[in-house]
């Protein structure tokens, strides 16, 4: 796979309902933990990181709320292989039986589950697998409502970045209000189908930010995609998400 992470203007979003799962481009770990701040603690199935906890019953590292934010801010693209799911308590790691276990270790190996991954005795509401994390992600979401906070959060923090650039060191005073969900509602249909989300086709004025959505089809291999959004030219805009500077609010246009 041609590592794209460096194009970070663009999300892209294919989403599964009836399998519960986001196949993604463009949203990284640091955005889903800021939209998710309550999550617990993360089993590690694939991964570098070296400070984490180890389950003697699963024989897998881990880790908890004190250490969640030394991971967040860790080169995690780097890892290659990124993939965890989320659980209440260590209690419930050491009832998993061997089946279950092996459930995990085929779901962070071939990055398909063999029945939809959540578990009892976890307590989960995710499941993150992702290869060059940002590049390809496939993340199971328990509730949907979550995977629209995610995106929501992925899109406000790329425009913090590319609008608000440090002036003399100091960034300047973040102007964008969060992205409500009910922005992203009309956008559903859509994500079944495979959108992307183009902030570097972003326009700009004084008054608003006009972002674009095309839908472009549903991809598995993100370098299909990006060649695929790389002949998009002047095609019709599908939709798109509108941010009015004065007021301080999204909206939203589909056709």
């Amino acid at each position: 796979m041609k590592n794209h992470t460096g194009n970070r203007d663009i999300i892209y979003v294919h989403v599964n309902y009836p399998d519960h799962y986001v196949l993604s481009a463009g949203i990284e770990f640091k955005e889903f933990i800021a939209a998710i701040p309550d999550i617990s603690n993360l089993l590690l199935l694939r991964h570098q990181f070296d400070d984490g906890n180890y389950n003697l019953h699963t024989l897998l590292d881990y880790v908890d709320n004190e250490t969640l934010p030394k991971l967040a801010n860790d080169d995690v693209n780097s890892y290659g292989d990124f993939c965890w799911i989320d659980f209440e308590n260590e209690e419930g790691l050491n009832l998993l039986e061997g089946q279950e276990i092996a459930e995990l270790l085929y779901l962070s190996h071939l990055k398909k589950h063999l029945r939809l991954p959540f578990y009892r005795k976890l307590d989960n509401h995710f499941v993150y697998l992702a290869h060059e994390d940002g590049a390809f992600n496939k993340t199971y979401y328990r509730s949907f409502e979550d995977f629209y906070h995610v995106l929501g959060t992925s899109i406000m923090r790329k425009m913090i970045d590319k609008v608000e650039k440090p002036m003399f060191g100091r960034r300047r005073k973040n102007e964008f209000s969060n992205v409500p969900v009910e922005i992203l509602y009309p956008f559903i249909e859509n994500m079944k189908e495979g959108m992307v989300i183009s902030l570097e086709r972003a326009k700009f004025s004084r008054s608003q930010i006009e972002i674009p959505i095309w839908v472009i089809g549903d991809f598995y291999y993100m370098d299909e995609m990006h060649e695929e959004y790389s002949m998009i030219g002047s095609r019709p805009v599908d939709g798109k998400i509108v941010y009015d500077r004065k007021l301080k609010e999204w909206k939203c246009f589909i056709k």
